[in-house]
């Protein structure tokens, strides 16, 4: 499954994580600078600066700059979101986050589990901030459902070897693999490795005819 608009309103996303992150994230740096594994996530965000020429990348005046820049034009940065991981991560242990979650996602998750169907993640956001927002939802601790999470580091959501890959890890056939998300692109890909898929719309009446993918409102009707 994906995580924005499919698990998680996509609204709880760009609104209160992005801007969780954008406030804190100089703050943080300022605390965590001689933290490894922060001047890790800083050198690959000066790396992947390096590597896109502008326009549009900004020159980077400074890296919580060249950060609130990415948020802003939701770039989805390895070097970004291993870092928002952390900072989301501070939030959740202080109670300032609760990842929201759809009130049929609970139920389905034990539900499939109950059936024995391994359930995956596989979003934009770093692993940590996957195991945050499920460990730390307004349905409780959901993460005993979950068997895997996969982000950036697997590939790009819109390439078809990165399902091919996940399908790997999780040990089963492609065919056998039900993927769940609210972007047909993301679904084309993981068409084209195997998988069967299915289209999440969560406003009802908002979705538009896609022969390609069967269309849910909700995980009830998985």
């Amino acid at each position: 499954m994906d995580i924005e608009g499919t698990t998680t309103p996509i609204e709880f996303v760009h609104t209160m994580l992005f801007g969780y992150a954008r406030a804190r994230v100089q703050e943080f740096l300022e605390r965590h600078e001689a933290d490894p594994d922060v001047q890790s996530d800083i050198a690959l965000l000066r790396a992947e600066h390096a590597a896109e020429a502008p326009p549009p990348n900004p020159p980077m005046a400074s890296v919580s700059a060249y950060v609130h820049w990415l948020i802003d034009h939701d770039h989805k940065s390895t070097g970004l979101k291993s870092l928002e991981g952390k900072v989301w991560h501070d939030g959740y242990r202080a109670g300032e986050l609760v990842g929201d979650v759809y009130p049929d996602v609970a139920p389905a998750l034990r539900r499939w589990q109950e059936r024995g169907v391994d359930v995956a993640i596989f979003s934009s956001g770093s692993v940590q901030a996957q195991r945050d927002l499920f460990g730390h939802s307004t349905a409780g601790d959901l993460t005993p459902f979950i068997r895997a999470y996969f982000d950036t580091t697997t590939g790009p959501k819109s390439a078809p070897p990165s399902y091919a890959s996940i399908a790997a890890v999780l040990g089963h056939p492609p065919a056998s693999i039900l993927f769940v998300s609210d972007v047909a692109a993301e679904l084309d890909a993981a068409r084209v490795a195997g998988m069967q898929t299915a289209l999440c719309v969560r406003t009802l009446g908002s979705e538009t005819a896609n022969d390609a993918h069967a269309i849910i409102h909700s995980f009830d009707n998985v």
